[in-house]
């Protein structure tokens, strides 16, 4: 076999989940000594697999430590899906004072942007020794899943120039620039894919699709129209063109079809793990540890009597009444003394697969390009994707049937009451029903939708945060006076718009990231900084 050497050197190791609390120093505890020898890399499959694997982790990765920060720590708490519950941390991204190594994750890990390259190199590589070009075209799309990850969190990124081996000491692109490329990267996939539909992945290099590569071009499209919802406000005629193109493509519109990575057999699911670090020992505790389900999900859910809570949540320690109650997010922990074990916990199993995008989420997609933005060729009503979306999800969590759900009128979200008394929250969230009506105004279609949005896609907390920064929906608990540890920085209802760039970067790549937050953040680098598509007007 052809430079199997040189290939061996760009592979990143088999992937091991390590047991070791976050609250260390992230970047000296994570280097990855699990290089595979020569030994074990003859094969062109198994340098494939390998490659193909250790690309997949960089969505949500599956190490434990990494997978805590970004989505557990950072996309949960925003998106309104988690709580923190660890009562000995004085800094945390949820009380807007997170230490760096905290902040700095999704741009500076080893476990993403490095992992990432190297990877994709080892499969460019690999494409063109074997004349099949498909195994590229699908770490293209892995990439643009990954990266748009890390936009969405920091704005404007490192991009165009990031070296072979993901070195992001580099220049920055806007995030208008960075936008642009994936949708160019997702356009030279799916063609790629459309043309060779007979040259498939083996199972061992895929476990999203097991090699399926009709199914590749769903999600990509589906995560095109994604992207292209992400940018309306900033680019309206953009956004319908991208969507109308992903529409016609193809996207998902059956579970069978959801983007999930199922490698969760031999090793565990990160976010079981991770959602369990330090749970309480004095007694069998089930409802976790460091992380808990949080009040606003919950709060909503429970108005909405929703038969999906079962499968969302670990019943509370609280008794009769708070079957499900959730942690308030960003407040003075302390305050919750020892009873942060009795809220509802994250119900994830050790072999449940990662989630990457459901069919529910694109029948919302459509629901809203329609519904709010007018657009043409969504092929569709507003009304029938927004009750497919519910069914969807429904079928998806095996909650039976919608018809009642979809047909209540009169729920609302319930008022928060903290079984502890120290955090209530004695106003209502919202009005919003759950019943579709055509005669609503804009802004009530739109909150229709994207709650129901939010509610379907559950553990997805960096979209929820997206949607949520982007929209202004759903209506989240406001952080109180003494979590928002910010010093004024951040506002109570609004919360974080992004995250600070790594202050290595001052050091490392100084002159570029100045140049960033003067030219793309209008001189200031913050929580409260918005990134270039949050710029809805009614915000």
């Amino acid at each position: 076999m052809k430079s199997c050497n040189i290939i061996n050197k760009l592979i990143v190791g088999a992937m091991v989940i390590t047991g070791t609390s976050c609250t260390g120093n992230y970047l000296e505890i994570n280097s990855n000594p699990y290089q595979p020898g020569t030994d074990d890399m003859e094969a062109d499959d198994y340098l494939l697999g390998s490659a193909m694997n250790n690309l997949a982790s960089c969505v949500v990765s599956s190490d434990v430590n990494t997978a805590q920060f970004t989505d557990c720590l950072l996309g949960g708490p925003m998106g309104g899906y988690f709580s923190d519950s660890n009562t000995g941390w004085g800094n945390t991204i949820a009380n807007y004072n997170a230490t760096d190594n905290w902040t700095n994750v999704f741009l500076k890990s080893d476990r993403i942007i490095p992992q990432l390259y190297t990877n994709l190199t080892s499969v460019e590589n690999l494409s063109e020794q074997t004349g099949n070009p498909v195994p590229f075209a699908i770490a293209q799309i892995i990439k643009v899943a990954v990266m748009s990850r890390v936009a969405d969190t920091y704005g404007p990124i490192p991009y165009s120039m990031i070296g072979q081996d993901g070195s992001v000491t580099t220049p920055y692109d806007s995030q208008e620039s960075v936008y642009n490329q994936f949708f160019g990267e997702l356009d030279e996939a799916v063609a790629t894919l459309n043309a060779n539909p007979g040259a498939a992945l083996t199972a061992t290099a895929d476990y999203v699709y097991s090699g399926d590569i009709t199914k590749w071009v769903k999600f990509a499209n589906s995560l095109k129209l994604r992207l292209a919802m992400r940018i309306v406000y900033a680019n309206r005629s953009l956004a319908e063109e991208k969507a109308q193109e992903a529409i016609q493509g193809g996207v998902i519109e059956a579970n069978d079809d959801n983007a999930q990575w199922n490698y969760f057999g031999s090793i565990t699911n990160p976010l079981y793990t991770a959602t369990r670090y330090n749970s309480a020992t004095d007694h069998t505790c089930l409802t976790g540890g460091d992380t808990h389900a949080a009040a606003d999900i919950i709060c909503y859910m429970n108005g909405y009597s929703d038969p999906r809570r079962s499968a969302y949540f670990v019943e509370s320690e609280w008794g009769t009444g708070y079957e499900y109650v959730g942690i308030r997010r960003s407040i003075e922990r302390s305050t919750l003394g020892t009873d942060a074990h009795k809220y509802s916990g994250v119900n994830v199993s050790q072999s449940d697969p990662i989630l990457w995008m459901n069919a529910a989420e694109v029948a919302f997609l459509r629901a809203e390009a329609v519904a709010v933005f007018g657009f043409s060729g969504m092929g569709g009503t507003a009304q029938d994707f927004y009750e497919q979306g519910v069914q969807l999800s429904f079928e998806q969590w095996g909650a039976g049937s919608a018809d009642s759900y979809l047909n209540d009128d009169r729920s609302v979200p319930a008022i928060y009451s903290d079984p502890s008394g120290a955090n209530s929250y004695g106003t209502q969230l919202s009005t919003i029903t759950v019943k579709w009506d055509e005669s609503a105004t804009t802004a009530v279609k739109q909150e229709r939708i994207i709650t129901q949005k939010w509610i379907a896609n559950w553990m997805l907390g960096n979209e929820a945060w997206a949607d949520y920064r982007r929209t202004g929906y759903p209506h989240l608990i406001p952080a109180t006076a003494a979590g928002n540890k910010s010093g004024g920085v951040v506002d109570n209802e609004l919360g974080a718009r992004r995250m600070p760039f790594p202050t290595d970067e001052y050091v490392s790549n100084k002159e570029n990231v100045e140049n960033a937050v003067s030219n793309y953040l209008n001189g200031a680098d913050n929580y409260a900084t918005r990134v270039w598509w949050d710029c809805n007007p009614a915000i």
